[in-house]
């Protein structure tokens, strides 16, 4: 399959691109050279391969999630700058 420079237009205008006419032959070039290689996979024999969905064999191993409460409120509420009695108090950033 050989890519026109019709098609390049065409992948430009989707792609929002412009390419001057140097620009469109090595685009050109550079897909064609990625269509010959899609065409030589396809000749592979892989019959006998299992997909390969992860690329190692190892598991990742997770602690356990467990909620714990290490901050109470009120020692929470000692670090910050500006407090009430329940909550942080900060700059007002949203406006009418």
């Amino acid at each position: 399959m050989s890519i026109s420079d019709k098609k390049i237009d065409e992948l430009a205008h989707l792609a929002r691109l412009e390419f001057s006419a140097t620009e469109k032959e090595a685009i050109k070039g550079d897909l064609d050279r990625i269509i010959d290689f899609c065409d030589k996979l396809k000749e592979v024999d892989t019959s006998g391969v299992e997909p390969l969905i992860y690329l190692s064999q190892e598991q990742t191993v997770l602690r356990e999630d467990v909620a714990k409460q290490l901050l109470s409120k009120q020692e929470a509420l000692k670090n910050s700058p500006s407090a009430d009695s329940d909550y942080f108090k900060v700059p007002k950033v949203i406006t009418k």
